[in-house]
């Protein structure tokens, strides 16, 4: 758990935890922008277009973050009907998200690759870095994973023809308790679904370091 590095190490407890900040307040406000731009205002007229990481964290998702290794961010709210693009609109929006992980990603890969070979490898700086590229790989391709309410849901939903509503509806209403039983049975089951995805992203990422 999270919280148990925090006697053990607290700066690596401090470099997870501003890792996760960074990653879930670029997260959510990638949403944010991304229907603002496609018309729909309901994000910024709540205070959610913003870099401000206290308008993203939600008190209990932060604690599970703390508490259990896992956790969320507040959701944005969007309104589909005022997206420019009424059928991949939502989709556009929710993988604004990911994708804006996934551009952390990149940039701070790029940044450890120029830094890291002027300081020793348990140099604070290049941990934190490191912590930077794992935590946004982690939610980014989380979020992917095509079960609601995860934002790779939304894509799948707009690539379903309509014939397929009820498919969509039963999946909208259980895909929540769906995803917490693989996150259960990931780490207490031992089955290592998501352990195992998680590992051939970060073998990716290894090798461009």
């Amino acid at each position: 758990m999270l919280i148990d590095s925090l006697r053990d190490s607290p700066s690596t407890f401090a470099a997870i935890f501003l890792s996760i900040v960074y990653a879930l307040t670029i997260h959510e406000y990638a949403h944010a922008w991304a229907a603002s731009a496609m018309g729909d205002q309901t994000a910024k007229n709540n205070g959610r277009l913003s870099l401000n990481p206290l308008v993203h964290m939600e008190l209990f998702g932060t604690l599970m973050l703390l508490v259990a290794g896992f956790g969320w961010g507040k959701p944005v709210p969007v309104n589909p009907y005022n997206l420019k693009y009424r059928r991949w609109g939502e989709a556009l929006v929710s993988l604004a998200g990911p994708i804006s992980n996934f551009l952390s990603v990149i940039s701070f890969v790029l940044i450890f690759r120029l830094v890291s070979p002027h300081f020793e490898p348990t140099n604070m700086l290049n941990i934190f870095l490191l912590y930077l590229i794992m935590v946004n790989v982690i939610l980014g391709v989380f979020n992917l994973i095509p079960i609601p309410p995860l934002d790779g849901s939304k894509v799948l939903f707009a690539i379903l023809p309509d014939k397929w509503e009820s498919v969509k509806h039963k999946l909208a209403v259980n895909g929540p308790w769906i995803l917490l039983a693989i996150i259960l049975l990931d780490n207490f089951g031992k089955t290592h679904i998501l352990a195992s995805l998680f590992g051939v992203v970060a073998n990716f990422i290894e090798s461009l370091l």
